[in-house]
């Protein structure tokens, strides 16, 4: 999927935190296989199908596990664009591949071998979310975990670092590091995030998603992760930090901008 994406464009792994409903899965898809088409950008479409890792026992998780798979399996069969969710235990490996193209392994459970070995053996792309708490250098691990169990299609992703208390950063150092283990995605929505705020609801700082993608483009990235929603003061999970899909294409015009000039270095 990345050997084939031009010098001059980047993969785009987009949509909503959480599949909410089939209406709203169907319409950001839509509005964003139009700006991708216009702009000749591969996609992959985003979902997590159910949320395991919530603050708050009260926070949402999902519409019901089966229920939203069959709703990404749509968007792949309608759209013809692959998509992507979250596993979080070895037991749902197998029954999430049958509706997903690749398997993503929250940060939070990046040195879980039994998970990442499940996904392995299932065929599937694996992307593996850097740990907060780990090193780049570190997920050497987590990819040799894959590799080892047979499948050589893996993918990583950088979704900022513990910074303190409540706060994450993107040591751009570690993108040079990862690159050097396998394909490199930058998850410019995650890396905003605000995290353990005292309401227990998850924080952030949108504002800064455009420089952070930037940043990743310059630094020559495979890829760009977002989360993005037709409105985000109305998602259901993470809302604080995602991009306003309305904000999209004029952010997606100009990293284009950018990759074209630094493919030419």
């Amino acid at each position: 999927m990345l050997n084939e994406t031009p010098k001059d464009k980047f993969l785009l792994i987009a949509g909503p935190c959480a599949i909410e409903g089939e209406e709203i899965a169907l319409k950001i898809a839509e509005k964003l296989i139009s700006i991708t088409s216009k702009l000749s950008l591969p996609m992959v479409f985003k979902g997590s199908y159910r949320k395991a890792n919530r603050t708050r026992l009260d926070s949402f998780t999902g519409i019901g596990d089966l229920k939203a798979l069959k709703i990404l399996k749509k968007i792949n069969s309608e759209f013809n664009v692959p998509v992507i969710t979250d596993i979080h235990d070895k037991n749902e490996a197998d029954i999430a591949a049958e509706y997903v193209d690749i398997l993503q392994i929250p940060a939070f459970l990046a040195r879980q071998t039994d998970l990442l070995v499940g996904a392995a053996k299932t065929n599937r792309i694996v992307n593996i979310k850097k740990g907060q708490f780990m090193s780049a250098e570190s997920m050497k691990y987590a990819v040799d975990k894959v590799k080892q169990s047979g499948n050589e299609n893996v993918m990583l992703t950088e979704r900022g670092t513990q910074f303190g208390y409540n706060d994450l950063i993107v040591d751009f150092r570690g993108i040079s590091e990862l690159k050097k283990l396998a394909p490199t995605i930058l998850d410019v929505t995650h890396s905003v995030q605000r995290p353990n705020q005292t309401s227990g609801v998850t924080g952030g700082n949108p504002e800064y998603i455009e420089s952070l993608a930037r940043a990743g483009i310059v630094n020559n990235v495979d890829g760009i992760f977002l989360e993005t929603h037709t409105d985000p003061s109305q998602a259901k999970s993470d809302g604080a930090n995602m991009l306003d899909i309305n904000n999209l294409e004029g952010l997606l015009n100009n990293l284009l901008t950018l990759r074209e000039a630094t493919s030419k270095i």
